[in-house]
């Protein structure tokens, strides 16, 4: 089983999120946040720094964490599962630009597009936008359709 431990950030300004849609590789042509996989020796933080920089071209100054996920697919020839420190970011520099990898795009947060993103995101970035902090659990079959989840408010999330 493939096992990563990754970052996402969410941009966040007035009443608007950054989404940027993936252009290639894992999660292709869905909007997300940005973020990825910490390499070996990286904390989280240089993780999140490091890819927010190489995916839209932007340093984010002011971040906190609001969720922690833990995503398993454990079907078909490549099983994987994935635990994702998730945050939102409200200062920045740079203008967010596209790259290979993401092209980013603003959203009203009530226009938010979930039927172009991962199915679990319904469940738990409404929350997150709205100043809760959550802890994630979810299933994929192979065909990345959501299985199970459980989704939990908390006071301080597992690794405060």
């Amino acid at each position: 089983m493939i096992t990563k431990t990754c970052t996402l950030i969410f941009l966040r300004r007035d009443n608007q999120v950054l989404l940027a849609m993936k252009k290639r590789g894992f999660g292709a042509n869905r909007y997300n946040g940005i973020g990825g996989k910490i390499e070996e020796g990286e904390t989280i933080e240089q993780a999140l720094l490091r890819e927010t920089r190489e995916e839209i071209n932007v340093v984010p100054m002011n971040y906190w964490k609001v969720a922690e996920h833990d995503f398993l697919m454990s079907d078909g020839d490549t099983p994987w599962r994935m635990y994702v420190h998730t945050y939102l970011c409200d200062e920045w520099q740079g203008e967010p630009e596209e790259t290979e990898e993401m092209a980013p795009e603003w959203f009203e947060i009530e226009d938010i597009p979930y039927s172009n993103m991962w199915q679990d995101d319904t469940l738990w970035l409404p929350q997150v936008l709205s100043g809760e902090k959550v802890v994630g659990e979810y299933t994929f079959d192979k065909d990345d359709n959501l299985l199970t989840h459980s989704v939990r408010i908390v006071e301080t999330l597992p690794t405060e």
